[in-house]
């Protein structure tokens, strides 16, 4: 029973990455007619409120908890959203969308790396393997199949600004497993998006100023920033807390990898992109790479469960 919730669990996180994948068509058209921070900002201020009817409805809106928790809620919203999106929209303004992929996939290692040396999560090289597959596999993908890329890499301020995302989503990963132990998931969610919803508002109006043109905007921009809202944010970000919860920070950042992936084929099935030989090695040396690592933990976990039964 323990391994089939747990696999049940791996299916549905799929859903993550399929999301996020297909926001980078999506936030690529939506960048034409509003700058960087004012749509992260409206993107977040929408997803904020959904989840906070959500959580309301659910009667999971205790405003005590949130008043005790609060300094926790602010940090999650600084970390996975302010600081998130704005490192990465002031890192693409120096480099490229290809370097930045590059950078960002190295989510899951550092996640890792971090997990176990301070939080006591056990890896072996099973989860290392996984991890390494899975992150040539992206190489190989955005990249066009040279990794020759990889080795004249120049870390630039466009780099600089991006690893700064990196470090700001693994703190989001590995302070949201802690906070979700004594708060629910729907409840951390909702009141971290809307805190860095409020932090991304502010910015934007103090650094772009652009905030008329959300007057008029066209409706296929709204329904992007609609899809970006409910799909890429709410729905993805609520089922990501929640698989760190049930599965660990480790587990769920290997999914980050898959995002890119998906951005590929969903650009192919939408745009009429082309995929090609090296797209179907990288697609597999990810998936198989993601695959090892979440199957060591399932094995982990029902000889946990046997051995403590005995």
């Amino acid at each position: 029973m323990q391994k089939y919730n747990l696999t049940t669990t791996y299916i549905i996180l799929l859903l993550v990455p399929l999301f996020w994948g297909g926001a980078f068509g999506t936030t690529k058209h939506v960048l034409t007619e509003l700058p960087p921070l004012t749509a992260s900002a409206l993107r977040f201020i929408i997803a904020g409120l959904l989840m906070l009817i959500w959580s309301g409805w659910r009667q999971e809106l205790n405003w005590t908890s949130i008043r005790q928790n609060f300094l926790s809620l602010l940090a999650l919203g600084v970390t996975g959203v302010f600081l998130y999106n704005y490192f990465f929209a002031t890192g693409l303004q120096y480099t490229s969308a290809v370097t930045a992929a590059l950078v960002i996939v190295v989510n899951p290692v550092f996640t890792t790396c971090i997990v176990s040396l301070f939080m006591g999560e056990p890896w072996n090289w099973r989860t290392l393997l996984g991890v390494l597959l899975s992150l040539l596999g992206v190489s190989l993908v955005i990249n066009k199949g040279d990794v020759s890329v990889l080795t004249d890499m120049s870390i630039g301020v466009g780099e600089i600004y991006l690893f700064g995302a990196v470090a700001s989503w693994v703190a989001y990963t590995l302070l949201i497993k802690k906070i979700t132990r004594t708060m629910g998931v729907g409840i951390v969610t909702a009141a971290s998006t809307t805190l860095g919803a409020v932090m991304l508002l502010i910015v934007s109006v103090i650094s772009e100023g652009q905030w008329s043109k959300t007057l008029s905007l066209s409706s296929q921009t709204m329904l992007e920033l609609l899809y970006l809202a409910v799909c890429a944010t709410v729905v993805a970000y609520l089922l990501f807390n929640w698989g760190i919860q049930r599965i660990g920070a480790t587990k769920a950042s290997a999914y980050i990898n898959l995002m890119p992936v998906n951005a590929l084929w969903i650009a192919a099935i939408l745009y009429g992109e082309t995929i090609s030989a090296y797209h179907l090695i990288g697609m597999s040396l990810t998936i198989t790479g993601v695959y090892i690592t979440t199957q060591n933990k399932v094995q982990s976990v029902v000889f946990e469960v046997s051995d403590s039964s005995s």
